[in-house]
């Protein structure tokens, strides 16, 4: 936060050393792309190294960074589909105890000849 009060959207970038296939190379990204990039590692049980290694092989993107956020990206994307989201449980706080939706009475149906 800001002395104003206001949220500060600048980030800072963090250097990485990263080998890839031949070479190592510095990568600069915001935390959140480097928390990202780690929790898919430990999702597919790849090391950040392979991970990188494989993007720079298939970027199209000029700019190495610009091929990472590409990436995380699509992977998220892929995971927001509505198979995804039922794979990860998405939604569930709906139907949880003690959320808004479980707490609010649900109107009764009409039924008769005078439903409505």
């Amino acid at each position: 936060m800001t002395d104003a009060g206001r949220i500060d959207l600048m980030s800072t970038l963090v250097s990485r050393n990263v080998n890839l296939q031949d070479r190592r190379t510095s990568v600069r990204l915001e935390p959140a792309m480097w928390e990202a990039l780690d929790e898919i590692c430990r999702r597919e049980e790849r090391s950040i190294h392979d991970l990188v290694s494989l993007i720079d092989r298939q970027r199209r993107e000029s700019k190495l960074t610009a091929a990472i956020r590409v990436f995380v990206m699509a992977y998220y994307r892929a995971a927001s589909t509505d198979e995804g989201h039922a794979d990860a449980g998405h939604g569930a706080f709906r139907r949880a105890p003690g959320s808004a939706e479980s707490r609010t009475p649900k109107k009764p149906k009409p039924t008769g000849p005078g439903k409505k």
